[in-house]
């Protein structure tokens, strides 16, 4: 069975995230959409029709097999009703498409239930709370977690707390009061850090001392965090690594927030915020009354850095000054009074801070910042 999973004309709603990636690799809960198919059905072979696939060999569209609406959170039941999808029909909830095989001429009405359907960046966090619960009922599902030391306490329901193999957690409060704790492996939740449910970390990613975790939050692979963060995204490989608030935010791969960084991320008046919008490249309502930094991929920012509620920061650029940034920084950007930040210095930054991974950007990667960086 092959699965094409379908951008549904959305990479531009989820900009700056979707300038490097597909919809369907967003992360959310505690995988990402590809992740999640693959772990609903094994078997499945994953190919993308992107907007990207044009770019990079990263993402390959071999036009064969059931297209499938990539805004859509993958579940049993929808995998399975995909599956079982008659040649040249169309599978709809109400309506919104959910997949297509073949010609699509016969419409099917999906009702075994309610999906969760993303269309705007900032419905990631918002509703990665419902997500996060689904995923750690699949991961956990007919296992046994490793056992938990005593040294912590358990608010809670304590099934509600799955470890993998290799995950420690020492002297921390664990509250699964409002959702469940899924710790990766390898992962590591330090002393004296408080974490509210629902919440996700990733294989190798670490909460450092007394760090400070209101849910739904989701740390992706390889990350480290302190400090105070509430209902955010870190997709992987990034860093928050001390004191500063971070509050319904979205951060891309291989960023980093300076020491002391805050974002706000509700105005003064209470209002709704506007936030930037790649399509009509001016601040938008978003209906929305929570919303703090949106970050892009490789981007990074100095110590004590203010954003402003909403704040945008596009792909590979850098952040610092004295004052409040601008609410939308462009991507490869150097400070923030719009200095283009030079391509190849950018490299070398990126490359930097991979290395110490082990890992350096692939020829694709290059692929896709150099055409990022030559529209800016």
């Amino acid at each position: 069975m092959k699965i094409r999973l379908h951008d549904n004309e959305k990479l531009k709603d989820f900009y700056p995230l979707t300038m490097t990636r597909p919809v369907g690799n967003l992360r959310m809960g505690i995988f990402t959409n590809d992740e999640r198919w693959k772990l609903l059905a094994p078997k499945v072979d994953i190919s993308w029709s992107s907007e990207l696939t044009s770019i990079s060999n990263k993402f390959i569209d071999d036009r064969s097999g059931i297209l499938v609406n990539a805004c859509v959170i993958a579940t049993k039941n929808l995998v399975k009703t995909v599956f079982d999808l008659a040649p040249n029909s169309r599978l709809m909830s109400s309506e919104t498409w959910l997949a297509t095989n073949g010609t699509g001429e016969i419409t099917v009405e999906y009702t075994a239930e309610e999906l969760v359907i993303i269309e705007h960046r900032w419905h990631l966090y918002q509703k990665n709370g419902v997500v996060l619960e689904a995923d750690f009922d699949l991961i956990s599902d007919g296992r046994t977690s490793r056992q938990l030391s005593a040294s912590n306490t358990i608010i809670g329901d304590s099934t509600k707390v799955f470890l993998e193999e290799g995950a420690k957690v020492e002297a921390a409060i664990l509250n699964t009061t409002n959702g469940p704790i899924y710790i990766g492996k390898n992962a590591e939740i330090m002393e004296g850090s408080l974490v509210r449910g629902p919440f996700a970390m990733g294989e190798n990613s670490a909460l450092k001392l007394g760090a400070k975790i209101y849910g739904p939050t989701t740390l992706g692979p390889h990350c480290k965090v302190g400090g105070e963060v509430n209902n955010s995204i870190l997709f992987a490989y990034s860093n928050k690594g001390h004191d500063g608030f971070l509050g319904n935010s979205l951060i891309g791969e291989w960023c980093n927030i300076g020491a002391d960084t805050n974002t706000s991320n509700l105005k003064n008046n209470y209002g709704m915020v506007k936030s930037y919008s790649y399509d009509s490249e001016r601040q938008e309502d978003t209906h929305t009354q929570f919303m703090g930094l949106t970050m892009g991929d490789h981007a990074k920012c100095g110590i004590n850095t203010m954003f402003n509620t909403a704040t945008v920061v596009g792909v590979s650029s850098n952040v610092f000054g004295a004052e409040f940034p601008p609410k939308f920084i462009d991507s490869f950007q150097w400070g923030s009074e719009g200095e283009k930040y030079d391509f190849d210095r950018a490299l070398i930054s990126a490359n930097n801070m991979m290395s110490r991974r082990g890992l350096a950007l692939t020829d694709d990667e290059i692929a896709i910042l150099r055409q990022i960086a030559d529209k800016e």
